[in-house]
C-alpha cells in the first residue's frame, strides 16, 4: 500500500475541494476561503500569503508545470521505472510549487515525480508550497537539477544562457546563483557555439562534455565531423579526444614549409594547440622576422576575466 505524505488537503482553503471527513467537521472550524460573515459557499481568492511554507495534497491537474525548467530530455523507461515504485511506496519526497492564483499552482522542481505520478494513476500529490518569482523559481528549477546531476551539458548550457538573457545577470552572477566558479558557467556557455550535429552527439550522451570542449577549438567544420566520428565509433576518453585533436592541429591544414618563421609551420602549430587547450579559446601565434606575436581571442568581460585568472594561475 502507499504511504501517504504528512500534509493537508486543499480543503483546509477551499471548500470545494473538502473531502467528506473534512466536510463533517464543518461546524467545528471556517475554512480560510470561506466568506467570513456571510452564509454563502463560495469561496474568495486566498490571500497568497496564506499558501507559503505547507506541505498540501494538491490534484495533479491543478499543477502544471515550470516554463522555466531547464530539464528538456525524459527517460521514459526510468519514468516507468519510477511511476512504479510510486505505486508502491508513494512520493517519499514532496514536490516544490508556488501558488499562481485560481486554485492552480506552478511547478518549481520535481517534474519527473509530476509525470511519473501521472503515470502511477495518482490524482494527488503532497507539495511543499514557497513563495517565488519567475527569477527564483527558473533559479530553483535549475539549481535543483544540476544538484542532482540530472540535465545533460547542454541543458545546463541553456540554462545559464536564459539566466542570462532573461534576467540581465553577469556570468559572475550565474556562477554565484548555481554555485559554480565562473571558469566552469563560462565553458558551459561555449557549448552553445558547437554545430548542431556535435551538440545532437552530446545530448544523446554518445559524447561527454570534455569530448565536446576539445572539438571547440577545431575551426574545420569537416575535421571536427572526422573526429566525432571515430570518437563514437572508437569510444575514445577523453584524452584520445584531446591528443587527436592536438595531432590534427600540429599536421596543419595547408601544404608545410621548412620555414620556421612560417606560422603553419608544425612547431608554431604545436605551439598554437597547446596554448588553445590551455585557455579553451582561439589562440594563433603569428612569428615575424624578429619574434612575433600570440594572438588569444574572448568573447565577453567575463570571457577575458577568465583568461585572465588562467594567466595569474600560471
Amino acid at each position: 500500500m502507499a504511504k501517504k505524505v504528512l500534509g493537508r488537503g486543499l480543503g483546509v482553503y477551499f471548500p470545494e475541494y473538502q473531502s467528506d471527513e473534512e466536510k463533517s467537521e464543518e461546524n467545528k472550524r471556517e475554512p480560510i476561503a470561506k466568506q467570513k460573515g456571510s452564509d454563502s459557499e463560495k469561496p474568495v481568492e486566498v490571500d497568497p500569503a496564506e499558501l507559503v511554507n505547507v506541505v498540501l495534497h494538491i490534484p495533479v491537474d491543478d499543477i502544471r508545470a515550470n516554463p522555466h525548467q531547464p530539464r528538456k530530455e525524459f527517460d521514459e523507461e526510468k519514468l516507468d521505472e519510477l511511476a512504479d515504485s510510486i505505486k508502491e511506496h508513494g512520493i517519499i519526497q514532496p514536490l516544490t510549487v508556488r501558488y499562481i492564483g485560481e486554485r492552480k499552482f506552478e511547478l518549481i522542481s520535481g517534474e519527473r515525480r509530476l509525470k511519473a505520478s501521472k503515470l502511477a494513476g495518482l490524482k494527488e500529490v503532497a507539495a511543499y508550497v514557497r513563495k517565488a518569482d519567475d527569477e527564483q523559481s527558473m533559479a530553483f528549477a535549475l539549481i535543483e537539477n544540476i544538484q542532482r546531476e540530472d540535465l545533460n551539458a547542454l541543458e545546463v548550457a541553456l540554462a545559464y544562457k536564459r539566466l542570462l538573457e532573461e534576467f540581465d545577470y553577469t556570468q559572475a552572477q550565474v556562477a554565484e546563483r548555481v554555485g559554480k566558479n565562473r571558469t566552469t558557467v563560462t565553458n558551459m556557455l561555449r557549448l552553445l557555439t558547437l554545430p548542431d550535429f556535435i551538440q545532437t552527439a552530446l545530448k544523446k550522451n554518445e559524447i561527454a562534455m570534455g569530448h565536446a570542449r576539445s572539438l571547440i577549438t577545431i575551426e574545420d567544420i569537416s575535421d571536427q565531423q572526422k573526429l566525432l566520428k571515430k570518437a563514437v565509433t572508437n569510444e575514445w576518453s577523453v584524452r584520445q579526444m584531446e591528443d587527436a585533436v592536438r595531432a590534427l592541429s600540429s599536421a596543419g591544414k595547408k601544404k608545410k614549409t621548412s620555414s620556421k618563421k612560417d606560422p603553419n609551420n608544425p612547431f608554431y602549430e604545436e605551439i598554437s594547440s597547446r596554448l588553445r587547450q590551455t585557455f579553451s579559446t582561439k589562440v594563433q601565434v603569428n612569428p615575424k622576422a624578429k619574434g612575433g606575436e600570440i594572438k588569444i581571442e574572448y568573447y565577453s568581460e567575463d570571457d577575458l576575466e577568465r583568461i585572465l585568472g588562467i594567466f595569474d594561475s600560471i
